[in-house]
C-alpha cells in the first residue's frame, strides 16, 4: 500500500485528486495507476482502470486470476465494476469512500449478490494517510481558489 500513495502523491504532484493503485500477482507489481482525470482529460483515467489495463497487458489476458488490487480510495463503481468484470479474487483499499464508494460505503457492487463474481475485500490499511492526501489536496485546492 505504501507504494500505492506514491503513485496518490505523484498524482498529487501533477494536480489531479490524490489517488493510487497498484495490481499484484505472485508478489510481482504487474500494473501501477494514479488518478489522470484532469492531465488525459479523461473521465475513464482513474488509479484503478489504469493498473487494471497494465496488469491485463503484462500478462496478455483480461482475466486477472491470482491479482490483488491495492488503491487508496474505496473504488467508485466504474472501477468496482471493472474489478468484477476483470476476475479480480482480491482488493485491499485504504481509506473508505462515503460519498462514492462501491466496494461496501455507498453500495457494494465487489460482493453483489447478483453479479456472476465476487472479491475478497479487506480495507483501512494506511486509512489515515490516503485519507490525509485527499483532505488536503482539496483543502489546498479550494484556498487557491479563494485567493
Amino acid at each position: 500500500m505504501r507504494l500505492a500513495l506514491d503513485q496518490a502523491e505523484r498524482a498529487r504532484d501533477s494536480k489531479d485528486v490524490p489517488i493510487g493503485a497498484l495490481a499484484v500477482r505472485q508478489g510481482k507489481i504487474i500494473g501501477r495507476g494514479r488518478n489522470r482525470r484532469e492531465a488525459d482529460k479523461d473521465p475513464t483515467a482513474h488509479a484503478e482502470m489504469i493498473a487494471i489495463r497494465e496488469a491485463a497487458a503484462a500478462l496478455g489476458s483480461w482475466r486477472l486470476d491470482e491479482v490483488t488490487l491495492y488503491c487508496t480510495l474505496e473504488p467508485c463503481a466504474m472501477c468496482a465494476g471493472a474489478m468484477v468484470l476483470a476476475r479480480l479474487p482480491r482488493l485491499v483499499y485504504a481509506a473508505r469512500d462515503p460519498k462514492a464508494g462501491a466496494a461496501g460505503s455507498v453500495f457494494d457492487l465487489t460482493r453483489h449478490h447478483r453479479l456472476n463474481h465476487r472479491l475478497h475485500v479487506d480495507s483501512g490499511l494506511y486509512a489515515d494517510e490516503a485519507a490525509d492526501l485527499i483532505r488536503d489536496f482539496f483543502k489546498r485546492l479550494r484556498a487557491d481558489a479563494d485567493q
